[in-house]
Formats: C-alpha cells, sequence, structure tokens
C-alpha cells in the first residue's frame, strides 16, 4: 500500500452523475498544497455515476453491489478511509469542498469531531421547518449539543470511528455516538447551497419519523457504551 495521506475525504454516492466530476474538482480546488486521499462509495446508483468518476492517483472507489443507504455508504467510506483526519461530506454540490480547510483548523484546536451547520440553509420552507423540529427534539432527547446533525459536512480524528456502528439512520447520530465516548464535539457555520442537478433522496417519511424512533434506540445504545484503553 501507498503511504497513507493525512487527510481522506468521504462521499457517499447515489445517482449523482450530473455532479460528481464538479464535486471532485472543487475538492482538489479547495484542498490544493494538501496531501489528501477523496474516498468515493458508489450506493448502488442506477445511473451513469460510476462512469463519470474521474480516477486518479488520489481517488478511491468503492461499489456496493446494491443500494443499501446513505448510512452504510457513510460507514463503509469512513472505515476503508487511510488519513489520520476524515471529513465526510454529500455528493450532490450543496456542501461547499471550501468550507473543510476551517473545519481542519477548528480541529488543530483540540477538538475531535468538528461538525458543520447550515447557517443559512437553500432549502424550501418545509424541508427547513421539518429539519429543525427534528433537531430539537433530538437536541434535547440525546444531548449532543449539536443543533444541524443533517449537515453531512464534518472532519473528525481517525479514532473516532471506533465509536459508529452500522445501523440504518447511523449518519444522523455521527455526533451522539462519537460524544458518548468522551471525543470533544463542536460546531462551525458552514455555506450551503441549492441543489441544481439531481433529486433529493430523502423526505419526511424517510427522515423525521424514523430519525424519531432511532433517537431512542441511540439514547439506549449511549447509556450502555463501554470504553476501555489496553495498557
Amino acid at each position: 500500500m501507498p503511504e497513507a495521506p493525512t487527510l481522506s475525504v468521504v462521499v457517499p454516492l447515489y445517482n449523482e452523475e450530473e455532479n460528481v466530476a464538479d464535486l471532485q474538482r472543487e475538492v482538489d480546488e479547495a484542498l490544493a498544497g494538501i496531501d489528501y486521499e477523496l474516498v468515493l462509495v458508489d450506493d448502488g446508483s442506477k445511473d451513469a455515476t460510476v462512469s463519470r468518476v474521474v480516477t486518479g492517483p488520489n481517488v478511491r472507489l468503492l461499489c456496493f453491489e446494491k443500494n443499501a443507504g446513505q448510512s452504510a455508504a457513510m460507514h463503509a467510506g469512513i472505515h476503508a478511509a487511510r488519513g489520520s483526519v476524515i471529513v465526510t461530506m454529500d455528493g450532490d454540490l450543496q456542501n461547499d469542498p471550501k468550507d473543510i480547510p476551517a473545519l481542519l483548523a477548528k480541529l488543530k484546536e483540540g477538538f475531535d469531531l468538528v461538525c458543520g451547520y447550515r447557517a443559512k440553509r437553500k432549502d424550501t420552507t418545509f424541508k427547513r421547518i421539518q429539519s429543525r423540529i427534528a433537531n430539537n427534539v433530538r437536541r434535547a432527547f440525546i444531548g449532543d449539543g449539536v443543533r444541524d446533525t443533517g449537515c453531512t459536512l464534518k472532519a473528525m480524528k481517525a479514532e473516532c470511528r471506533e465509536a459508529l456502528l452500522p445501523f440504518n439512520g447511523m449518519h444522523r447520530f455521527i455526533p451522539a455516538l462519537i460524544a458518548s465516548l468522551g471525543y470533544k464535539v463542536t460546531e462551525v457555520p458552514v455555506n450551503h447551497r441549492p441543489r441544481t442537478r439531481g433529486v433529493s433522496k430523502y423526505g419526511f417519511g424517510n427522515r423525521a419519523l424514523r430519525a424519531t424512533m432511532d433517537m431512542f434506540g441511540v439514547r439506549w445504545l449511549n447509556s450502555r457504551r463501554v470504553r476501555y484503553r489496553v495498557k
């Protein structure tokens, strides 16, 4: 294996044929001068997403046999990452790669996980209201202290992934799971852009309702977590 990079950028993809090439270009521009790898996880796309990926020495592509969901793609990419720092982001161009350096700078202040929050969301009014309610309920019930868990743009030290378990909905609870093992979590405002190509894969039924049910499981899990270090 070649020498591990300093940074891994993990991006789950599902039917993003119109966005993936521009995503790669924007990430490369934002991380100029940084030793990084791009880990793209295709979640069983039915379009030309895979063929539109621009290959290169720092590009790794993981392809699922069939669609398994965003949490599965995120978990696979995070655990395949070789960098000492891992950044996660969406593949729909709504996250801005130019925000990544700010997240990395915050990690250097002593935090283990830095979560972006969308200060000015470019979504429909209904979607913003729905997310605001879900985030408030989740924060009060679990106490993760994060205002916008739906923002995929995050940066974490690689050791944080020990807290992540593969279950449907995991991606919504990354801050809660990582904080439960004693890691330091914070958040910073990030840019949010409107989706201009492709369609959203998530709606009210598979976001707010499922997330509400998942909260009970995550709260129980966190109450039973143990952490140990071998001398």
